[in-house]
């Protein structure tokens, strides 16, 4: 609010956990569940026709060094309350394990930077996880090593949490400046950049474009799991960093980092403290969703129903059922204009990026004679040198076109546009391997 200017229209209303609050026609209460990022909550929504608990984002964790989840003997309580609907995150639904501890990952992270006597450490993490930026904070001071932070978003949430009231006794950063001054055993290194990200700057690290070096020998823990999608992006900052003969140690060899979300057995324990009569799936795949549906039906909850962004669905009277479907999706800033992701604008200039556009102007007579020479201009086609060839069989195809239409369409003018249109871009795509946008311009001589 205070970056946008805004923050002196808005009132700000402090909720305390399980405080409830009215909003609308709904009464709400925040209930604190462990996750990666502090404060995390569900809500449960008091309605006209029965209660909805919302998880969010979610797990179990016994030491989760931040903050203080909700006993099983409160979501019980809550569960005795009658709970109509569960709707729960589904992302690690095919995880059979629990998700695992935040305490654990610290005895982990306090063992791998211990045993790297004498050699440079940099972790890399989830800026937003202020519980395992604590415990790498106590880690550098255990292990002897002056902490220093590369990343504007983890100097960001640094500042933000110590604001907030966490990170007490969190060690004085070194600035990256006088970082390599240091013996190479007395620096740990927080960086951003663990998802690959190109300007990160684990990646500039990577590519000896950071004031922070690293050299043969010096050690690169990945305290974080890969995000689908990213797994080539971070194959080649691995590679680079393997090149330069550093190690890697990730979550596949050491304890250093565990999900923020719950595996089978954390969803199946839920369901007993809450019993609710409506499983509801969320977050996650169709598959992530249709699994833990099952998975809720096996485990007695009497009924489930999962939806894909933009469902509408009602829940009672009479649910759950599938009654309509909203547009959903993202809003982009395009120009001055906020306009939908896959909006006309934008999907078009998407296509001209792709495929590059032939502007095609010529004029017809009535009877649908071709009544001036044919104007051909393309812009994004690739071919250089060949354009004039590639220009004059264009010509040639569309008089071609026009002269094939036979009856009442060689005088309709969508026709006759329609027909230029698909014998361009059959001769474009020839050429080039591309299917340009074309543009025809018609007038009537």
């Amino acid at each position: 609010l205070v970056e946008a200017g805004i923050d002196k229209e808005i009132e700000l209303n402090v909720i305390d956990h399980l405080d409830r609050f009215e909003l609308g026609p709904f009464g709400i209460r925040y209930v604190p569940l462990a996750h990666s990022i502090a404060e995390g909550n569900a809500l449960l929504i008091d309605t006209p026709h029965g209660k909805i608990f919302h998880t969010g984002d979610w797990k179990l964790d016994d030491e989760p060094r931040i903050g203080t989840p909700a006993t099983e003997e409160e979501l019980t309580a809550i569960g005795d309350e009658g709970i109509l609907a569960l709707v729960c995150d589904s992302t690690n639904v095919f995880n059979p394990k629990p998700s695992g501890s935040e305490g654990e990952v610290r005895a982990g992270l306090m063992e791998a930077v211990a045993a790297q006597k004498g050699r440079r450490v940099v972790v890399t993490t989830f800026a937003s996880n202020v519980a395992r930026l604590q415990t790498l904070g106590e880690v550098a001071e255990a292990t002897g090593r002056k902490l220093c932070v590369a990343g504007r978003s983890l100097d960001r949430i640094i500042r933000v949490a110590k604001s907030c009231g966490y990170l007490k006794g969190f060690p004085e950063l070194v600035h990256m400046d006088d970082a390599m001054d240091l013996p190479r055993g007395e620096l740990l290194v927080l960086a951003t950049g663990g998802q690959g990200e190109a300007r990160a700057a684990l990646a500039r690290i990577a590519g000896e474009q950071h004031p922070i070096r690293l050299e043969k020998g010096d050690v690169v823990l990945f305290s974080s799991r890969q995000i689908p999608g990213n797994e080539l992006a971070i194959g080649r900052i691995q590679n680079s960093l393997v090149e330069k003969g550093v190690k890697l140690v990730t979550d596949k060899q050491s304890m250093i980092h565990v999900s923020g979300h719950p595996g089978r057995p954390e969803l199946v324990a839920l369901y007993d403290w809450i019993r609710p009569e409506i499983l509801v799936p969320v977050h996650g795949e169709i598959r992530h969703m249709a699994e833990q549906a099952q998975l809720g039906l096996d485990e007695g909850i009497p009924k489930a129903i999962f939806q894909k962004n933009g469902d509408l669905i009602r829940l009672a009277p009479n649910g759950p059922k599938k009654i309509s479907e909203e547009r959903a999706g993202r809003l982009v800033l395009d120009g001055d204009i906020i306009a939908p992701a896959d909006g006309e604008g934008v999907v078009a200039r998407r296509k001209l990026s792709l495929n590059g556009l032939i502007t095609v102007a010529l004029a017809v007579r009535r009877d649908g004679v071709l009544a001036s020479d044919v104007e051909v201009a393309a812009i994004g086609i690739p071919l250089d040198e060949d354009m004039e060839a590639f220009v004059a069989e264009t010509k040639v195809e569309t008089a071609e076109a026009i002269r094939n239409l036979k009856g009442d369409r060689k005088r309709d003018r969508v026709a006759v546009a329609e027909a230029v249109r698909l014998a361009v871009r059959r001769t474009g795509q020839r050429w080039s391997g591309k299917k340009p946008v074309v543009q025809v311009m018609l007038r009537e001589s």
